[in-house]
Formats: C-alpha cells, sequence, structure tokens
C-alpha cells in the first residue's frame, strides 16, 4: 500500500464523519486560539510593565548602604598575632540618617563607565503632605531637575506643568495625579510638607505626572534636592542615592555590578529593584497559561474519542485491509494520520481565530482604575509570530499524541475473528 492509499483511507475516514470532525478540529482551534490570545496578553502586560518602569525610574541606583566596610586610617597589626587593632578615643553613637557623602566622588566614579548616559544625585524624604484640611502620606525625591529628566522619561509622564518649572522654583512640586486628586490640589495651589518633627515646608505645585502605576501615583512628589536636604537634615554634599541611566537598558546589571565594586555603596539594577513585581507578573502569566493548557488536554480527549469512534466502526474495513496483506504499521499510519489531519486544520483555523481575537481586544478602550498595581486604559496585547508557530506546533504534537492510542489498538485487531463476526 502507498504513501497515497494511506492518505486516501485516512481522508476518508475524517470525511464519513464531516460533523464530528469539525466539532473536534473546532475544540483543537479554539483551545489554539485561547492559548495565543493568553501568550499575547501575558507578553503585552510584561512589556507594559517593563517599559513603565524604564521610563519613570533609573536603570542603576546607588544606596547609602555600604557592602564594603570603611577601614579605620589607625588601624595597626598585632606583631603577636594576625588580628589587627585601632584605637577609639571616643565613643559616639551618631543620629546622622544614612546618606552617601561626597556623591560628587560617586558621580565622578560613574561618569568614568563606558555605558553611563546619564546621572542623577537624589534625596528621599517620608512626608505628610497638607492642603488646608486635606493630609496625605507621601514620599519626596528630592533631584535636579535637568539631571533627572535626563534618567527618568518625564516627557512621557508630566500630564501638566514641567520639569523645567521645577528647575526655577525652589520650593515647587511635582505631584503624582492621583496624590493630587486626593488633596483636590491644582497647578499653583500652595500645600505644605510637614516632617516628622512637625517642621512645615511650604511648596507649590508645579506640575503633575502619572507614570502608570498606582502606588506611585498615589505617594510620590518631585521637588528640588537643596530642599530635600535640608528637610531631611543632611549637608549639601550629601544625598540619599544616585541615579544612573545606561545607554544599553541590558548592560544595567554590569554597570551596577561594577559602581558597587568601585564605591562600595549597595547597587542595583531596574530589575533588582522591581524584583517583587516582575517575579509576581512572571508567576500569574505562568499560572495562567498552564490553566489555559488544559484546553488542549480536553481538545486532545476528543481527538482520542473521535478516533476511537472510528475504529470501532472501521473494524471490518481493518479486518479486510489486514487480509490483503496491509501491515500493523500501516494501519496505525492511517489512523495517526487523521489525528494529524485534525490537528494541522484545527492549529491553523486556531491562530487565524486567535490573530482576529487579539486585534479585537487591542481595540477595547475602559476607564482606567487604581486598585491594580498597574494603570491603564486599555488591554495591552503583544503579538508575536513565534507564539503562533509553538501553538501551532504543540496543538498538532497533542493531537496526533492523541491519535496514538486509538491507533495501535487498530494495528493489534486479529482480521480472522472480526470476520468470523467475534467481538474484537
Amino acid at each position: 500500500m502507498g504513501l497515497y492509499d494511506i492518505f486516501r483511507i485516512a481522508f476518508f475516514h475524517l470525511n464519513d464523519r464531516r460533523r464530528q470532525t469539525f466539532l473536534t478540529a473546532l475544540g483543537v482551534a479554539i483551545g489554539s486560539a485561547m492559548l495565543i490570545t493568553t501568550i499575547s496578553v501575558a507578553s503585552g502586560s510584561s512589556a507594559n510593565i517593563r517599559e513603565k518602569i524604564i521610563d519613570s525610574s533609573p536603570h542603576v541606583s546607588v544606596f547609602p548602604k555600604r557592602v564594603q566596610r570603611l577601614i579605620p586610617e589607625n588601624l595597626v597589626a598585632d606583631q603577636h598575632s594576625k588580628n589587627q587593632i585601632t584605637v577609639v578615643e571616643k565613643n559616639v553613637t551618631t543620629k546622622d540618617k544614612p546618606a552617601i557623602k561626597a556623591y560628587t566622588e560617586v558621580v565622578a566614579t560613574a561618569q568614568t563607565l563606558e555605558n553611563v548616559e546619564a546621572i542623577s544625585p537624589f534625596v528621599m524624604n517620608k512626608l505628610i503632605i497638607r492642603n488646608k484640611t486635606r493630609f496625605k502620606s507621601c514620599i519626596t525625591r528630592g533631584v535636579v531637575p535637568e539631571r533627572e529628566a535626563q534618567v527618568a522619561n518625564f516627557e512621557k509622564i508630566i500630564t501638566s506643568g514641567s520639569i523645567e518649572e521645577l528647575s526655577y522654583t525652589p520650593n515647587g512640586i511635582i505631584l503624582g495625579d492621583v496624590l493630587a486628586s486626593d488633596l483636590r490640589a491644582k497647578y499653583r495651589s500652595r500645600l505644605d510638607l510637614v516632617t516628622e518633627d512637625g517642621e512645615i515646608f511650604p511648596v507649590i505645585v508645579v506640575g503633575v505626572f502619572q507614570s502608570g502605576f498606582s502606588e506611585f501615583d498615589k505617594k510620590m512628589g518631585y521637588i528640588n534636592l537643596r530642599l530635600a536636604q535640608r528637610i531631611e537634615g543632611i549637608s549639601a554634599s550629601s544625598v540619599t542615592g544616585i541615579g544612573i541611566k545606561t545607554n544599553d537598558i541590558n548592560a544595567s546589571g554590569f554597570v551596577a555590578a561594577t559602581m558597587e565594586k568601585l564605591t562600595g555603596y549597595e547597587t542595583e539594577s531596574w530589575d533588582e529593584t522591581n524584583k517583587n513585581v516582575l517575579d509576581f507578573i512572571k508567576r500569574n502569566n505562568s499560572v495562567t497559561l498552564v490553566l489555559v493548557g488544559f484546553v488542549f488536554i480536553v481538545a486532545g480527549l476528543g481527538v482520542s474519542s473521535v478516533m476511537t469512534t472510528v475504529v470501532l466502526q472501521k473494524t471490518k474495513d481493518i479486518a479486510i485491509m489486514r487480509s490483503y496483506g496491509t501491515s500493523k504499521a500501516n494501519i496505525t499510519l492511517i489512523f495517526m494520520l487523521e489525528g494529524l489531519f485534525i490537528g494541522v486544520v484545527g492549529a491553523l483555523l486556531g491562530s487565524a481565530i486567535g490573530h482576529l481575537i487579539c486585534d479585537f481586544v487591542a481595540t477595547i478602550r475602559f476607564e482606567s482604575s487604581t486598585a491594580g498595581v498597574v494603570r491603564s486604559d486599555r488591554i495591552n496585547i503583544v503579538e508575536m509570530p513565534e507564539s503562533h508557530i509553538i501553538v501551532v506546533i504543540f496543538a498538532i504534537l497533542v493531537t496526533v499524541f492523541s491519535a496514538f492510542g486509538p491507533a495501535r489498538r487498530a494495528a493489534r485487531l486479529k482480521p480472522v475473528r472480526i470476520l468470523r463476526g467475534e467481538v474484537a
């Protein structure tokens, strides 16, 4: 029996049960379409969060915590042992807040690195912000506006005002849009920043931004570096952190490791700083993909059911073919090809349906909410050709594997018993 004859027999078997064959292929198509859509939504969600993080924060951050201990200048070696000793003249418990002192030296070190594009020192403050009778807790980030504009993409996130106006307004502040809304603050509104010691620093709203991260927009505000240093009670030569932008986002890990080694200060790349958010998204996407993948298991069981039914209905045909000398391998191949036909048709149809669903979902718009981690007025879709190829191959493999059991059963049928009328 030639390959053409095997194809013809497989096609005729499926054609005899068109409705059941179509429904089974449709089940495979639906599973493929749902998996393609899920992969596209998961990719879009990850890409959206990644883009928002990169737009609103530095690629590398240097923090005041030291990973290398400072060595006293009067350290001497003990002649009788391998230990080293120093003399402490006065035991002083410092109340100084953690800070990078003489931060210009750290900035100078960063400027020597090849992949560094921009550097922005900053000071973080935890405060209460007040607008008349309205109070909210907030975190301010004191920056040099010109430098911060080079590190963070303010053009994308500022919705009113400008970073330039902050540079010539010493007591200016740029608020997250949710924080501004909660305070009923508008452009040029006069607010008060209140420290934990009760000190009050008047500020003027010179802009509003929307980063897309709910917590960031609810609590964050940008002020001038010198004002933040006064609020924090540190000298003009100290900061609580340094942000670095690299010319290649993939080089941020190398730059972070190099800076930590050269300066002795704890340094993190953007993905390390936002590890919890990124890990949550990855776990969520993985669970969703696994759950949607079970649709393929149902589709595979449908293929197996159809093949089993065909085998039971074609037992006499199988007996006749076996009596004419058709080998067990060819019988197995016939029914495996039937599973392949269903898989190919279902997978290709599912790929087309998945593409149409992705296009439709991408057009949907809704009101953004602050309830989630990320705020968006749409479902972000990133449809990649690789996802279609992977799903099509996976769907075909599942259907062929599901057809293997019934195909082996067909090959094991004994033609003599069937022709005698005995139950196979």
